[in-house]
């Protein structure tokens, strides 16, 4: 199954205009991978985790943060405060079940991102959101990625 096919023409424009725009007022491209592939981790979607790891390689992400990205919690140092705090905000949006997003963990990205770019990276989190439902839902295997 083509890619293509996913979706609406018009639909899929849509959301990859709303993933690129997202991903170009976070400012920070690597930092941006970091979290799509967080959350896709966290949503099961093996295409965009595949899709993703790729991208964050084309742009510098080290190899230690990629290879600890699913235990970001205890990795010490490997992600700076700015980082931890956009992957709290990452974890807090992508799994709702709990609740709302906690004040702490909303506060925390607050600190580290400007109006602008706070309201990309929840941008950003809710557009890969969006598509890893749609790549699992159409159970869409990793490696169509080009």
């Amino acid at each position: 199954m083509s890619r293509t096919n996913l979706l609406d023409r018009e639909v899929a424009a849509a959301m990859s205009a709303l993933s690129a725009a997202a991903k170009r007022g976070v400012g920070d491209p690597a930092l941006a991978e970091l979290v799509v592939i967080r959350a896709s981790q966290l949503n099961h979607c093996a295409f965009c985790v595949d899709m993703h790891l790729t991208i964050a390689r084309e742009h510098g992400v080290r190899e230690k943060q990629l290879d600890l990205l699913s235990v970001w919690e205890e990795a010490g140092d490997v992600y700076d405060e700015r980082e931890r705090a956009a992957l709290a905000l990452t974890e807090a949006v992508t799994v709702l079940t709990d609740g709302f997003v906690p004040d702490e963990v909303y506060a925390a990205a607050a600190r580290h991102f400007p109006d602008a770019r706070l309201a990309h990276l929840i941008a950003l989190i809710t557009a890969i959101n969006s598509w890893n439902r749609v790549m699992v839902a159409r159970r869409i295997p990793p490696g169509g990625y080009s």
